[in-house]
């Protein structure tokens, strides 16, 4: 875009944030909150809620349905066709596997450094063998590079050797940076490495054009029979679009492999983020995707934290997704089972003080108890030796985060009437839920010598000694404490009503939630017959997350998505990366988490784009949000966008501010002298998108 047009359309954006300041400001844009919805507004608002937004279509749709079946139906998605969605997902190969597979196909630095050291064999396949390959001669750069890097800073900070050897052997692109130092501050071995990586990276960006003139196979094999200094060379060389055209036409497993090579965790994460916002955007279940991210966030988990990364994807298909219109106390059963969550708050570490492990040791609480060390505390031995060795401050002992979070956070809340006592009693129940091997995607366990002997009491209950089963007894308790409702219920309604919800609405879904044994389904069907969810000044209260925000906007404008991984990189410009949440709290749905000027300039930046055409890997087509027709008048295609996108519903400042852009050449990219040509729709529905209406739900 010429720097005329970006100043043009950061004007219409700068005039689109003027015009909302109630959307700054919080505020319900209701004039009238005591007036009830009509049937139109009943239907927006349902769709906004319990949806990632309307399709093209979708209103007239549950009109015709029916707001009540509509809902019912939403609320048994088993009975509800996914394939459509599913063909979309086919590709991503990582979604269907175990954290221990993903640990195999997409190897970690540990197992890279087994591999090397003759522990493991390297992989026998072609493509395994390529990433194996290609991987450890990048590892050993970048530790060859912080060796160099701690001999040289101690001694002499300005040492070029020093530099020079983290130049050669950092990430990056090496043969450049090589390149800017003289010869005579480099050491005999990095002179031949500056020379290697100058010449596969000249034959890389020779063999990268003519790569992709190759047919997908041709190229994949060409790829394959590389050394693996070349292939790494070819990754530095080939950046931007021509990454996808480097995998372009590729079969799944070969993309994933040619992925790898350059980065394998990144394959994992991206194709988890790709799947999430495909199934907000493309699934006909939406209550069940809307309802698994609210999920995900209560039990939230940072996929940034060791191999937690592995383990994300099968948290949210097992372990989550199945949950989200069950029971609480399934769903609080199945993630304190999950390896994922016990690493991610340390309660696989936590060793009860008086533990036979922590009186005697691996080997001396096998000898306490007169018996044979079984393999998996052979395995336990050996890794806590591992971890001993490589994180001497690692903590040990009791750990209190699991057992305070899934009080403060996942059940009774922070005013739920627990102390700290509580929580060190809670910790103690909850020693010995471990996993095995969680470096490789090893399962949960159990580990009788990990956990703490004798009784314990929490909120005012006596729990037996009974093993593992008093962690299971502690669950239930929690799960059906009157406080664990009134919070759980409030969230609820925070997320599908407003950012303060009514008391009377949470204390009768409260009620529901005890009564029936915290039947989530049940729970959504208070709210959804209650007078609050209904009432005038619930409508487009809520702001809209920069997911919730991204997904609509590739809903409402009938995009087709061929790449979502721009979709994920907008998110990540908005502030609200996919699973990238650090603090157990999860992403916020208040309105105040999300509104500043910044982000509103990022979200109507993006509204245009999209709606433009200019997104790459996505392609609008806002005729379709015209049922085929082609109104020649601006103003007319305003009218019929502002119809189809906001049902009609918008304000005269925002139908104001986008009028007076319709005439101008640049916004509407037309020419000055051809007045007459067919307006740009896409232009129109992406102001339409980046207006205050369209960011609330």
């Amino acid at each position: 875009m010429s720097a005329t047009r970006k100043l043009l359309f950061l004007a219409v954006i700068l005039a689109l944030v003027a015009s909302a300041g109630w959307l700054m400001a919080g505020d319900s844009p209701s004039k009238n909150p005591s007036a009830p919805m009509d049937e139109n507004k009943k239907i927006l608002h349902a769709l906004n809620r319990f949806t990632f937004g309307p399709r093209p279509g979708d209103v007239a749709k549950v009109r015709a349905m029916g707001l009540d079946k509509w809902f019912d139906q939403q609320l048994h998605p088993e009975r509800m066709d996914s394939s459509a969605v599913d063909a979309r997902l086919a590709p991503f190969l990582t979604l269907k596997m175990s954290p221990r597979e993903m640990v195999a196909n997409f190897p970690p630095p540990q197992v890279l450094r087994m591999v090397e050291n003759g522990r493991v064999a390297m992989p026998s396949d072609p493509g395994k063998r390529a990433i194996y390959e290609s991987r450890i001669v990048a590892y050993n750069q970048q530790q060859a590079a912080k060796k160099d890097e701690a001999a040289g800073t101690p001694q002499n900070p300005q040492n070029p050797r020093a530099k020079a050897g983290k130049k050669a052997n950092g990430n990056g692109d090496d043969a450049a940076m090589m390149a800017d130092t003289p010869a005579e501050n480099l050491t005999p071995e990095q002179l031949k490495e500056r020379q290697k990586q100058q010449e596969s990276a000249m034959y890389a960006d020779i063999g990268a054009v003519q790569l992709l003139d190759l047919s997908p196979e041709d190229r994949y094999q060409r790829i394959i029979k590389m050394s693996p200094r070349e292939r790494l060379s070819l990754g530095r060389s080939i950046q931007g679009d021509k990454v996808l055209q480097l995998v372009d036409g590729m079969k799944p497993e070969q993309r994933e492999t040619v992925q790898a090579i350059v980065q394998p965790q990144a394959v994992v994460g991206g194709e988890l983020a790709q799947a999430k916002l495909l199934r907000a955007i493309y699934s006909d279940r939406q209550l069940e995707e809307v309802m698994t991210d609210f999920w995900y966030n209560h039990f939230n988990i940072f996929i940034g934290k060791g191999p937690d990364r592995y383990m994300i994807t099968a948290y949210e298909r097992d372990v989550i997704r199945p949950h989200v219109l069950g029971k609480f106390k399934d769903l609080l059963s199945a993630t304190a089972h999950s390896p994922a969550m016990l690493f991610y708050l340390d309660n696989w570490q936590s060793v009860g003080p008086n533990s036979a492990l922590a009186k005697f040791g691996p080997e001396g609480a096998r000898m306490a108890d007169g018996g044979f060390m079984s393999p998996f505390d052979r395995r336990r031995q050996q890794q806590a030796k591992q971890q001993q060795q490589q994180a001497k401050n690692r903590p040990s002992g009791l750990n209190e985060n699991y057992a305070r979070e899934i009080m403060e956070l996942h059940t009774l809340g922070v005013d739920g009437g627990y102390t700290q006592k509580d929580v060190t009693e809670l910790a103690k129940v909850l020693t010995g839920w471990t996993i095995d091997n969680p470096q490789i995607g090893g399962p949960a366990a159990y580990r009788e010598r990990a956990h703490e002997p004798g009784k314990k009491y929490v909120l005012g209950h006596e729990i037996a000694e009974q093993g593992q089963a008093e962690g299971a007894q502690m669950l239930d308790i929690l799960a059906h404490h009157p406080s664990t409702a009134k919070f759980v219920c409030k969230k609820l309604a925070m997320r599908f009503v407003s950012d303060n919800p009514p008391q009377s609405l949470v204390d009768r879904m409260a009620d529901t939630f005890m009564k029936k044994d915290g039947d989530i389904r049940e729970v959504l069907l208070t709210l959804f017959h209650s007078p609050e969810f209904w009432a005038a000044d619930a409508y487009r209260a809520k702001v809209k997350t920069p997911l919730e925000f991204v997904a609509s906007s590739a809903r409402a404008a009938g995009v087709d998505v061929q790449n979502a991984l721009p979709l994920v990189q907008t998110l990540n410009r908005m502030g609200m990366p996919l699973y990238g949440m650090q603090p157990p709290t999860g992403y916020s749905t208040k309105s105040d988490a999300w509104v500043n000027s910044s982000a509103l300039l990022t979200r109507m930046n993006f509204a245009l784009q999209l709606g433009s055409g200019r997104l790459p890997g996505t392609t609008p087509n806002p005729q379709a949000l015209l049922h085929g027709s082609s109104p020649q008048d601006s103003g007319a295609a305003l009218a019929a966008l502002e119809g189809e996108i906001l049902s009609g519903d918008v304000s005269a400042q925002t139908h104001a501010v986008i009028q007076k852009q319709l005439n101008d050449p640049e916004v509407m990219q037309r020419k000055p002298d051809d007045p007459g040509r067919t307006p740009n729709y896409g232009a129109i529905a992406g102001l339409i998108m980046g207006s205050p209406e369209f960011q609330r739900r």
